[in-house]
């Protein structure tokens, strides 16, 4: 009987994909991990126990059989596991980058406490970077024809871009439509390349495009056309914009010259990457200059490290808690600290100045309603930190959808997200869906591509409903 390829956590110690020194990739926009070689995939994913119970699976917002994928590339069979990871996930190689498996799979892995957690991420990366090497990524080929229904997708981000492709699958008509000039939403212009690789995201736009999904682009709803424009022209909508809309810092000097919003600053850079003409490019070029930036997120943590990469003389992060409550990738903050970035813990801005951000230092109080600790001032203790340029990496929210499509009778939550029936995915008007950040709010792009996945099959039921009802309906007439 030959020996199982499996359950080697005790003999084999974890070994992530080797990362480039800290001086090297702080002068460049490329990913900071070396690939995994087809031997070190295997041999890592054959540290996998697999568990009766695998909370890595449990875990994952998208539900991805995880242990059958590890099992399979232990095996050496990738084209299988390739399959088993892409029949759950649209876009495992880019999860596979930008997952915050730390908190997710990788962080309830049984073996984690005592041996380090499996290497989910860096396995279902190369697994599918090597599909794609191989050609064992597929044409998008519908499976029926139903081109006699059409679906417009508003958002060309990672929940539209999902839905687009099973829809299409299914074999309908599908247009998608974003205000940008490329499609991608967040994957393209919000997240820096050093974590994604632009044409690690083009290359499943292309394939989109060669399976017949058509992209409407610079197309803004409200301005090119309304949404009550898209319904007329489309058997159903699905709305899945994200959430843009930046969260402000009440102090004063908070809009002055020195300061940018987080994603103006990112849009800007990575436009910078793809050779554009960038509009007052001086403003977003952080080189030479102190930078601050306020907010402890995973978008904080992307343009303090954007910023070394710009060449700034200093770069700190403020964030009111302390580490141990910081939002953002607990690797994120390891990867920032090794480029040079100095985090500065409690402490929140009070002023922001022309010549820096004056800061109040903080305590955590008591846990609010999220269980989490409060801050709260720490006396009148006051510091200025130097800054020529400051960001503002706060959060998002919505924009004001009803105002900014022309439909007023597009029912939203307090919180400005769109209201659905979270059965059916669809909102109050008959046939308009949406999913992803535009209903859950600013989340994870795993959760975007839960959402894109199963608004997809609840248009697929709903467009099906239609046409047999259509289909009777032109029975009874020509009776």
């Amino acid at each position: 009987m030959a020996a199982t390829k499996l359950l080697k956590f005790v003999e084999r110690d974890q070994a992530y994909p080797a990362k480039r020194t800290a001086a090297e990739r702080a002068h460049d926009f490329q990913e900071i991990a070396r690939p995994y070689i087809e031997a070190k995939a295997e041999e890592q994913a054959g540290r996998c126990s697999q568990c009766g119970v695998p909370f890595c699976q449990v875990h994952c917002p998208l539900g991805n059989n995880i242990p059958d994928w590890l099992k399979l590339t232990a095996e050496g069979r990738l084209e299988e596991a390739y399959e088993i990871a892409a029949a759950t996930n649209a876009m495992p190689e880019i999860c596979g980058r930008i997952c915050p498996q730390d908190r997710l799979c990788e962080g309830n892995c049984v073996i984690e406490k005592d041996f380090g957690s499996v290497t989910i991420g860096a396995v279902e990366k190369f697994i599918t970077d090597n599909a794609w090497e191989q050609g064992w990524v597929k044409p998008i080929r519908p499976l029926v024809d139903r081109s006699g229904q059409s679906i417009a997708i508003i958002g060309a981000g990672p929940a539209g871009l999902t839905a687009a492709e099973l829809l299409r699958v299914k074999g309908y008509d599908v247009h998608v439509y974003d205000r940008h000039d490329r499609a991608g939403g967040l994957l393209t212009y919000g997240i820096p390349g050093f974590k994604l690789e632009k044409p690690v995201v083009q290359r499943r736009i292309d394939r989109l495009i060669d399976g017949g999904v058509q992209f409407h682009l610079s197309f803004a709803v409200g301005r090119d056309a309304s949404l009550a424009d898209l319904r007329a022209r489309h058997d159903a909508v699905l709305i899945a914009t994200g959430v843009y809309k930046a969260r402000q810092v009440d102090v004063p000097g908070a809009d002055g010259p020195t300061t940018l919003e987080a994603m103006d600053y990112l849009i800007a850079s990575n436009r910078a990457g793809f050779g554009d003409d960038v509009p007052d490019a001086q403003r977003f070029d952080a080189a030479g200059k102190n930078v601050v930036v306020i907010g402890g997120g995973d978008t904080a943590m992307d343009c303090v490290r954007t910023a070394v990469r710009q060449g700034a003389a200093s770069v700190k992060c403020l964030y009111r808690r302390d580490r141990a409550n910081m939002p953002g990738s607990v690797r994120e903050v390891a990867h920032a600290e090794e480029e040079g970035v100095e985090f500065v813990w409690l402490a929140a801005p009070a002023e922001i100045t022309g010549t820096g951000v004056v800061a109040q230092a903080m305590r955590l109080g008591q846990p609010g309603a999220d269980g989490r600790r409060s801050p709260e001032p720490d006396a009148d203790t006051r510091f200025t930190a130097r800054a020529d340029l400051v960001i503002k990496a706060l959060g998002f929210d919505a924009e004001d959808l009803p105002a900014l499509f022309g439909a007023a009778d597009l029912a939203v939550t307090r919180w400005g997200t769109v209201r659905v029936d979270h059965r059916t995915m669809m909102t109050g008007l008959d046939g308009v869906f949406a999913a992803g950040d535009i209903v859950r709010g600013a989340s994870l792009v795993v959760w975007a591509v839960r959402d894109g996945r199963d608004v997809a099959a609840q248009m697929h039921q709903y467009l099906r409903a239609h046409a047999g009802a259509a289909a009777q309906g032109a029975s009874k007439a020509a009776a």
